[in-house]
């Protein structure tokens, strides 16, 4: 894993709650939001001991239906973009539904290409990981061998401590993500000895926060996890699982979800239930994308980047 650095404090967090445009670098400092253009924020050289990382969400490599005959070739296209970055990132991580179906072919296929970005790569399982008779061992084998539990872990890089959770295990047909007293202990174990001055980074599939509970968008015991981050000056928790950006901000907290490479799902209450919107060819991609974050030392910020795959 990446080694650790000294803590540094981190006050400036990310002031936005919106269903998110295209293409835009939100910072803070003094409580004071900014925007820049994407072009001239993947132009930009970070200061030294800074480092970005990328997130990609929900490939659903088997997917093959409306609006998204390939979601093996939109895939290939996210880590182009991937490729294509000016600042190179540091490492990737995946927030769930690797796979459709959870068959060995699809984690095999997502597996090739995103090897093809030529970064390290950190998972956490989707639902549609776990689909195997054996509840997700198939994903753990390739994906998550040194793991606890269902696949839950940490890591630290440059003084960020990472945390990577599964809310999808053993989960119920339309119903909310669940942690379990197991996975709650043991992050209270792993953040206690941390300085309430690290800066944390909490990765999983479904939203730790209720986003739509009537398609079950949150985790029911996620409270629990956010009440033991609560003492830390900057926190950024990143999901996948609904297919397009929410953002929000309570207190440190800063919450994101990330557009899908497959498909996209139709805003909350706006359709009968949840599950792939059609769309007309020529505007998937539109729809579809990765994101960047960048931890930028002694600046007092975050910044996340959200770009599509037609930008």
């Amino acid at each position: 894993m990446p080694a650790d650095e000294p803590d540094e404090r981190r006050r400036g967090f990310l002031r936005c709650m919106a269903w998110a445009g295209t293409g835009a670098l939100f910072t803070a400092s003094g409580g004071l939001t900014n925007s820049i253009r994407l072009d001239g924020a993947l132009a930009a050289t970070l200061p030294r001991q800074s480092f970005t990382f990328l997130q990609l969400s929900d490939s659903h490599i088997g997917f093959n239906k409306a609006p998204n005959a390939d979601a093996r070739a939109t895939l290939r296209e996210a880590v182009a973009k991937v490729k294509a970055l000016s600042v190179k990132p540091d490492f990737i991580i995946h927030t769930g539904d690797v796979s459709q179906l959870s068959k060995d072919e699809e984690f095999d296929d997502a597996d090739q290409i995103i090897r093809e970005a030529g970064l390290p790569v950190f998972f956490v399982p989707g639902e549609h990981d776990m689909l195997d008779p054996d509840g997700g061992k198939a994903f753990r084998t390739r994906f998550g061998k040194a793991t606890h539990g269902s696949g839950w872990y940490s890591f630290d890089h440059r003084g960020v401590h990472f945390i990577g959770l599964v809310n999808v295990a053993d989960l119920k047909p339309g119903g909310m993500g669940n942690l379990g007293a197991e996975q709650l202990r043991w992050l209270k174990v792993d953040l206690a000895h941390r300085s309430s001055s690290t800066p944390i980074v909490v990765f999983a599939h479904i939203p730790l926060w209720t986003v739509y509970r009537e398609w079950g968008w949150g985790t029911d015991d996620g409270g629990e996890a956010l009440r033991l981050l609560a003492r830390f000056g900057s926190v950024t928790v990143l999901n996948g699982h609904i297919h397009q950006i929410v953002q929000k901000v309570e207190g440190h907290i800063a919450f994101h979800t990330a557009r899908s490479t497959a498909f996209p799902q139709p805003a909350p209450g706006t359709a009968s239930s949840p599950g792939p919107m059609k769309v007309p060819p020529e505007k998937l991609r539109e729809l579809l994308g990765i994101t960047s974050a960048s931890f930028v030392r002694g600046a007092e910020r975050i910044a996340l980047i959200d770009s599509t795959l037609s930008a």
